[in-house]
């Protein structure tokens, strides 16, 4: 690989500067934050909560305990966690995107959620916490947009108290025979158009699509996760592998 295509990566379909992505993918971002819960709920007819449901499930959080939520967005994870960890735990809603997390700050505290919920505008590449620090980091649908995954894996490792866990709740490849094809249709055609409809944008719903096309396979990024240092890596296929859900512990 000669020098300019290994400054090069993906932003979608398209080819881009390593250092560029980051922009593009705020842009995305701060334009869909607004209509974003309802954008969710519509492209997944609500099933969306059921998947976050299962991670919270999952994750086997308790009171008292530390949680990073990264990519948190709206708040939804951040939010459950909250009650559940209680007054002597801490979440941390974290986001590389300020329009997002100003939206989740707002979610939550209309919801009258404060005192054991901060905010961190952070990149997940380079983590701004201590060593071994968190019982918990979870992040959904927001690793296919990062653009060094394996140096955010390697991050998230590093800020994980050795016994926590990592969730990655992730759009991945469908396991379903003749699920593709079905899945490609809905996505290239239905998302755009109901990104026009509701929130005034398909192009960041068209690259939506593509960002999920260009994200590693449930068996690649369990070997990611592996290289980066997790133990006992699972994955679970959720809604016949549309979503997947990740987990690895931290020796």
């Amino acid at each position: 690989m000669n020098t300019s295509e290994s400054n090069k990566t993906h932003f979608g379909y398209k080819q881009v500067a390593v250092e560029e992505k980051a922009h593009l993918v705020a842009d995305v971002f701060h334009s869909v934050a607004s209509k974003y819960d309802m954008m969710n709920d519509v492209m997944s007819f609500g099933i969306h909560r059921l998947w976050k449901r299962y991670t919270i499930e999952m994750s086997g959080v308790r009171a008292g305990q530390r949680v990073l939520d990264l990519a948190g967005g709206t708040g939804d994870l951040a939010m459950k966690f909250s009650r559940i960890v209680g007054p002597t735990g801490q979440v941390v809603l974290a986001d590389i995107n300020a329009s997002m997390l100003e939206v989740g700050r707002k979610r939550l505290v209309d919801a009258g959620i404060v005192g054991n919920v901060e905010y961190a505008q952070v990149n997940a590449e380079c983590l701004p916490f201590p060593d071994n620090h968190f019982d918990l980091i979870t992040i959904a649908f927001g690793l296919r947009n990062v653009t060094d995954k394996d140096k955010a894996l390697a991050s998230m490792q590093r800020v994980l108290k050795p016994g926590g866990r990592l969730l990655v709740l992730e759009f991945s490849k469908p396991a379903l025979p003749g699920l593709s094809p079905l899945y490609d249709l809905y996505s290239f055609t239905m998302l755009p158009m109901m990104g026009k409809i509701i929130a005034g944008d398909s192009a960041s719903y068209r690259y939506l699509a593509e960002s999920i096309r260009m994200h590693p396979d449930q068996e690649t990024l369990k070997g990611m996760m592996e290289h980066a240092g997790f133990d006992r890596v699972e994955y679970f296929n959720l809604s016949g592998g549309i979503v997947a859900l990740h987990r690895g512990f931290k020796a």
